[in-house]
Order: C-alpha cells, then sequence, then structure tokens
C-alpha cells in the first residue's frame, strides 16, 4: 500500500497555505509581465536606443572596475544626491531621495502614507504601479477617467479630490501611457486643491522629452513631490529614480528607505554619467525630432489617429489593435497593445520612438499590417 495515498497532495496543501497567509487582493491579482524581446525590434518600453560613445563606455568599464563590491553602499549617497543637484535642475535648498527607479520610490511614498481608509487617486488611464503600490499598502485607489481626448477632465478630479480627500493624487507629466502633457495651470491648480489633506506627487518620468518641468515649483508649495527617473534619460539598465519635496516632508519619507537601496555600480554609474550628462541631453534632443517625423508618417497611414506625445512614445489607434499588433510581432517588432489596459485606450498601440533606422522598421510592418486588415 502507498503510505501516501490517505495523505492529502501536497498542491492541496499549498493552495490552502496560500489562502490563510497571502491577503485576496493579492491572490486576485496578475503579475507584472515583461514579454520576451529576444530577436525584436523592441518598441514597447520606452527606452532610449542609444548607447554611451566608446570612449566614454570604456571610461565607465574602468570606473566600475574600481568599486569596491565587498563593501555596502554609503547609505547617505551624498555625492550621487549632490550631482542630482547639480545636473539635474534641483532648487537651490532642495535635496532629493533616491529609489531603486521610481517603482521602488512610490512604494515608499504609499508606506509613508498607509493608514487604513485613507485613498490615493489618479487620472487613468496612468502608470499602473500607482493604483499597485497603494492597494499593495491597503491604502483604497480611485481612478478618475481622462476625457476622450486624453486630457484631464478637471471638473471630474476636483470632485473626486473633494469626495475622497486622497492622501496621494499621482499626475504623470508627461503621462503614461498616453504622452499627454497636462496644462501646468491645471496641475498647479490640483495641488492647491489637495492642500488641506494630502500630497500631489507629478512624475516626470518623460521630462527630457517635454518641453516643461514643474521642478521650479517646489519652493512654492510644501504639498509637491516632484519625482523623475534616469531610465528614460538613457540608463534604464542601472534603475535609479530620485524624488525632491519640502526639507522637513523628505526627511520624514527618508526614514521609510531601505538603507541599502542604490546598489555601489548604480551609484558609480549615474555619477559618471551626470559628468557627461550633455551627451544624453543630445540624445533625447535627436529622440524629440525623431517623434515629431514618426508621428507625422503614422498620421498620413490611413486609418491611424496620432495622440499629441510630449514623450519619447506615442500613442496610435488604429481600427483592430489586436490584429497589427499580431501582424507586427510576426515581423519581429515589439510595441505595447494598449487596448487592454483601458477602455479609454481601446484599439490603441504605444510605440517607442528609436533610431532612424528601426522608426523605418516600425513604419514598413505597420503599413504591411494595416494593408492586412
Amino acid at each position: 500500500m502507498n503510505p501516501s495515498a490517505s495523505q492529502p497532495e501536497m498542491s492541496d496543501l499549498t493552495e490552502d497555505l496560500i489562502a490563510r497567509v497571502i491577503r485576496p487582493v493579492v491572490r486576485g491579482w496578475q503579475s507584472y509581465h515583461v514579454p520576451s524581446a529576444e530577436g525584436m525590434v523592441k518598441l514597447d518600453a520606452m527606452e532610449n536606443p542609444y548607447l554611451l560613445p566608446p570612449e566614454l563606455r570604456a571610461e565607465l568599464g574602468r570606473r566600475l572596475g574600481e568599486v569596491e563590491l565587498n563593501r555596502y553602499p554609503v547609505p547617505s549617497y551624498t555625492a550621487l544626491k549632490a550631482s542630482i543637484c547639480q545636473h539635474l535642475g534641483v532648487p537651490d535648498g532642495y535635496d532629493v531621495l533616491l529609489g531603486n527607479g521610481s517603482d521602488e520610490l512610490i512604494t515608499m511614498l504609499s508606506t509613508a502614507c498607509a493608514l487604513p481608509g485613507r485613498t490615493v487617486l489618479a487620472p487613468e488611464p496612468g502608470f499602473v504601479m500607482y493604483g499597485i503600490s497603494a492597494r499593495s499598502a491597503g491604502l483604497d485607489y480611485v481612478g478618475v477617467p481622462l476625457r476622450a481626448d486624453l486630457s484631464l477632465d478637471m471638473p471630474a478630479m476636483l470632485a473626486a479630490m473633494e469626495a475622497h480627500k486622497p492622501v496621494i493624487t499621482w499626475l504623470g507629466y508627461p503621462n503614461n501611457p498616453t504622452g499627454t502633457l497636462y496644462e501646468a495651470a491645471d496641475v498647479l491648480r490640483i495641488v492647491e486643491a489637495a492642500a488641506p489633506y494630502g500630497l500631489v506627487v507629478v512624475d516626470e518620468a518623460y521630462q527630457p522629452f517635454a518641453a516643461a518641468t514643474l521642478m521650479g515649483e517646489l519652493p512654492r508649495f510644501n504639498n509637491l513631490v516632484l519625482m523623475r527617473t534616469v531610465s528614460k534619460l538613457g540608463l534604464a539598465g542601472i534603475r535609479l529614480g530620485y524624488l525632491s519635496a519640502a526639507p522637513a516632508l523628505l526627511r520624514e519619507l527618508d526614514k521609510v528607505r531601505p538603507p541599502y537601496n542604490v546598489n555601489v555600480l548604480t551609484e558609480a554609474a549615474a555619477l559618471f554619467v551626470l559628468e557627461h550628462v550633455d551627451v544624453l541631453e543630445a540624445q533625447a534632443a535627436r529622440l524629440r525630432v525623431a517623434r515629431t517625423v514618426l508621428a507625422d508618417e503614422m498620421a498620413a497611414l490611413p486609418g491611424v489617429q496620432v495622440f499629441p506625445s510630449a514623450a519619447n512614445f506615442i500613442l496610435i489607434r488604429v481600427p483592430d489593435a489586436d490584429k497589427v499588433f499580431a501582424a507586427l510581432l510576426a515581423r519581429k517588432v515589439l510595441v505595447k497593445n494598449a487596448g487592454r489596459m483601458h477602455m479609454l485606450l481601446q484599439n490603441c498601440l504605444r510605440i517607442t520612438v528609436s533610431t532612424d533606422e528601426e522608426n523605418a522598421v516600425f513604419l514598413a510592418a505597420l503599413k504591411a499590417a494595416l494593408h492586412e486588415l
């Protein structure tokens, strides 16, 4: 007789354990999925397609080779924070808080502000991590739909803020996945409206590709938090985000930061590249020009609606996004099928602006895909 025949299956025991210990809200989620891009023209993740020049890569390699990997980082990150403030436009008298990408900063903010019954609010469609982080921390989350043209619905935003009194209101500036750059006056009006009860976090992840920033507004509003990342500037692989806010608020947020959250290789790489930030800014300028060219060429295609973008990607609407996405994939071109992200994005695709060569490959594939519909 099999001695285990009368015993419960291990899978049954595991499922029972999961049901007892994992929160129901977590059990109902899907994991954040990043598709494989091997062998593809990768236009789905808003990355800068350009490498550093060969001479800078060689010098960076030398710098990284000198890093003492046997030692923990110095958790104050004084030199790196000073370099960010100096090179990236942080106002005098203001410091920055560092994170392992923007995602960790979003988590820090949710953790610091989490109390039962509190609410986080954001326009939708927007960056999915705002809602995921809020719910992970036990906060309620309210999404306020954009208008059909993907602009802010200010009456709806202000009404939702008055009703829910959010502890955090998130605003992408420009917004992901739409590329929309909201009116600065509207953003500041939201900051003022939130002042009695919460923070407004302006996420400027795509600022290198926009003609605007609200970094200079920090001294005017003690509830304004300005968050950025170096990912879109051309350093996605090192995972470094930063935020700035009123000094007293920054000190409180720093209390929930893990002590060694930025590794020594990231620190060394960022310090080196910030000495040559002009190279990255020149790359961003090339991508802004390419964005205009790509948008114009797509707008000339029958059945394609192009939404204005101030980021390094462009959102378009096509007659059948699922079919076009599949046809692009068959031609080894990977874009983001945004139509499944929100009802306002029905039949929309999001395309990263890339090099002239990759943009040409994409356009040829798009034309062929549309012809097959």
